[in-house]
C-alpha cells in the first residue's frame, strides 16, 4: 500500500455474524418425534464423571512446551464419547422431548448427547440433493460438537464446533452437497457453567435442528462488476468466458496479505486495525488473531500497525510480516513464536511488507517503510534504504536495495526467478532476479513497466500460476503478465486490488484483498501456493 494512501470510513453498524444467517428452506426439529423419525435418529445420553488421573508435567529436552517426563496428577472427564464408532448402545435412550430435561449432576458437571442422522429423500417441499445442511444446537450453558469423530480446532473459532458462548448457538455445516442416504454421527458435549462460579442448576438442550438450504442458496457471496481487458488471446485459457467476480466479505477498513489454509479457509490481514481475520466458505468471518502486528503504548501514532503479508512455511507454520514490531515472525505448533528476522547489520528493519518461502525453507521478504508512522521520514527509521531480504539458517541477507518501495514478492514455479513489485508512483515496475542454488540474486532486470498506465496505485501483491504467468496488483486492477513479460490482460474490480491468494480445492480460485472487501474469481488455471 502506498504511504500516501489514506482511507476514511464512516462508523459501521453491526450486522449478522452467525453462520448462514436468514431463513433456511427447511428445518428438521431434532427435539420432536417426527423430526427424529424423518432422519432415522435415536438420541442417546450419558452423564460424565471427573476423575483424577496420572499425567506428566510440562517440558522435556525434546519439547520444552509439550508433555514432559516428570509424573504428576491431574483430571480428566469421562467417558470419551466423541468417536464416530463409539459404542453408545448401552446408554440411556432419550425421547426427543427429553433432551429438554434438566440432566447431569448439577454444579460442575458435564454430559454427552449422541445421535446419528441420515439425509432423507425429501424434506417437506425440498429435494435435498446439492443442499447445504447445518446442525444447530443450543445447550444450557455451553457445548462442543463432534461430527463423525472430528472437532477441528482453529484459532479464533467461535460458535462452530467449539464453545459458542453462554447459551449461544453452535452452528456446524455437515455438508455443502447433500445426498439422500448420507449419514452423520453427532456427539454433543454439554457443559454446565459458568465453571468459575458453578451454578445451582443442570444441563439441558434448548434447541437442536437440522437447517437445509437449497442448492446454491447457501453461497454467501454477491456478484460484483468485473471488467476484463483482453489484450492477448492467451488470456482466454486463463480467464474463461463468462467469468464471474464475487464479493465474499466486506465492511473492512483495509485488507491485505491473504493466504489459503490447509483446512479450506482464507486468512487475511487488516493492517490498519491490527488484526488477522479468518473467512470460511460458509461465510463466517472471525478474528483469527488480534494485535497481529503491534501492542506498543504508542500504537495511536501508527496508520498500519498490524500484520501485512501472510504465508505458510514448508512445514505448514504460519509466518507473518509485522509492521509495528518491524519483524518477520513464525507461529510454532504450541502457539509460541519465533522471530525469523528483525534486524540487518545490527539495525532494525523498516516494516516488512510481503513474503514468500523457497522450498528449502528460506523466506524472502520486502521491507519498505510504509508501516512506520512517518514512513520514509520516520525518526525511528534505522535502515537508510528499502530492501529485499532473505532469512534462513545463515541469518538475514540482503538480496537487493535498488527499489524505492519493494512490495509484492513471488517465485517462478521452478524457483529460478524471484519477482518483486515496486510501489513507487515514479517507477511502477516488476523486477526479476535470477536466484542461484545458494539463494543469492544477480542484478535485477525489469520484467514489466507500467509506470505510464493510468491509475494512482503503484504495484502491490504478486502471485504466480503453475504455467509461470504473473498476477500483479497494479494501477487499475490485476495485470496478468506472461513469464516472458507480455501483457495478457487486466482484471478491473470495483475496488483497488492490493493482494492475492490461490484458494479452493485445486488452487484455481483467485482471492483478492481489495480495500474494504474480499473478492474471488474462478479461473481455468491453478496457482502456486504454500504447500
Amino acid at each position: 500500500m502506498a504511504a500516501t494512501e489514506t482511507i476514511t470510513r464512516a462508523a459501521r453498524l453491526p450486522g449478522p455474524t452467525e453462520l448462514l444467517p436468514g431463513r433456511p428452506d427447511a428445518v428438521v426439529d431434532l427435539q420432536a418425534a417426527d423430526g427424529v423419525a424423518l432422519v432415522g435418529g435415536t438420541w442417546r445420553y450419558s452423564d460424565c464423571t471427573v476423575r483424577e488421573i496420572d499425567f506428566v508435567e510440562v517440558g522435556s529436552a525434546a519439547d520444552p512446551l509439550g508433555p514432559g517426563e516428570t509424573p504428576n496428577r491431574t483430571y480428566d472427564v469421562l467417558p470419551h464419547a466423541e468417536g464416530a464408532d463409539y459404542d453408545d448402545s448401552g446408554w440411556r435412550r432419550l425421547a426427543p422431548e427429553e433432551t429438554m430435561a434438566r440432566l447431569a449432576g448439577g454444579r460442575v458437571c458435564f454430559n454427552w448427547y449422541r445421535i446419528a442422522v441420515t439425509v432423507p429423500d425429501r424434506v417437506g417441499d425440498l429435494d435435498p440433493p446439492g443442499a447445504t445442511v447445518v446442525f444447530e444446537v443450543v445447550v444450557d450453558d455451553y457445548a462442543e460438537v463432534w461430527v463423525d469423530g472430528e472437532l477441528p480446532l482453529t484459532l479464533g473459532d467461535t460458535g462452530g464446533r467449539v464453545v459458542g458462548g453462554f447459551n449461544a448457538p453452535n452452528r456446524v455445516v455437515l455438508t455443502r452437497d447433500a445426498r439422500p442416504g448420507q449419514r452423520f454421527q453427532l456427539a454433543v458435549f454439554g457443559i454446565n457453567g459458568p465453571i468459575s462460579a458453578s451454578p445451582r442448576n443442570y444441563i439441558w438442550m434448548r434447541t437442536a435442528t437440522l437447517d437445509f438450504y437449497a442448492a446454491g442458496r447457501a453461497e454467501p457471496a454477491q456478484q460484483a462488476m468485473l471488467d476484463i481487458d483482453r489484450v492477448d488471446d492467451r488470456l482466454d485459457g486463463i480467464v474463461p468466458p463468462g467469468a464471474r467476480l464475487e464479493r465474499v466479505a466486506g465492511g473492512f477498513e483495509f485488507t491485505e496479505g491473504p493466504v489459503w489454509t490447509r483446512d479450506g479457509a482464507l486468512l487475511f490481514s487488516s493492517p490498519n486495525t491490527n488484526a488477522i481475520y479468518r473467512w470460511t466458505p460458509e461465510g463466517s468471518v472471525t478474528v483469527f488473531q488480534s494485535k497481529s502486528g503491534y501492542a506498543g503504548i504508542d500504537i495511536g501514532r501508527y496508520h498500519q500497525p498490524g500484520s501485512n503479508g501472510l504465508t505458510f512455511d514448508p512445514e505448514g507454520r504460519l509466518t507473518m510480516c509485522q509492521h509495528g514490531n518491524r519483524r518477520i515472525m513464525r507461529v510454532n505448533p504450541h502457539g509460541d513464536v519465533t522471530v525469523l528476522a528483525d534486524r540487518f547489520g545490527g539495525k532494525r528493519l523498516n516494516s516488512p511488507n510481503d513474503l514468500v518461502y523457497r522450498s528449502d525453507g528460506t523466506v524472502y521478504f520486502t521491507d519498505p517503510p510504509f508501516g512506520l508512522p512517518g514512513v520514509f521520514d520516520d525518526p525511528d527509521r534505522e535502515l537508510p534504504f528499502s530492501g529485499v531480504f532473505r532469512a534462513g539458517d545463515g541469518g538475514v541477507a540482503l538480496v537487493s536495495d535498488e527499489l524505492e518501495g519493494p512490495n509484492g514478492i513471488a517465485f517462478s514455479p521452478d524457483e529460478r526467478f524471484l519477482y518483486v513489485g515496486n510501489w513507487d508512483p515514479e517507477r511502477k515496475v516488476v523486477v526479476r532476479y535470477e536466484i542461484d542454488a545458494a539463494g543469492d540474486a544477480g542484478d535485477g532486470t525489469v520484467l514489466f513497466d507500467m509506470t505510464d498506465a493510468p491509475g494512482e496505485d503503484a504495484i502491490d501483491g504478486i502471485k504466480v500460476d503453475r504455467a509461470g504467468n504473473l498476477y500483479v496488483c497494479g494501477p487499475g486492477g490485476i495485470w496478468i503478465i506472461s513469464a516472458a513479460g507480455e501483457h495478457l490482460g487486466t482484471l478491473r474490480l470495483p475496488e483497488a486490488a492490493h493482494n492475492l491468494a490461490w484458494g479452493g480445492e485445486d488452487g484455481s480460485v483467485l482471492y483478492v484483498t481489495a480495500l474494504t472487501s474480499i473478492y474471488r474469481i474462478a479461473l481455468s488455471v491453478s496457482g502456486i501456493r504454500p504447500e
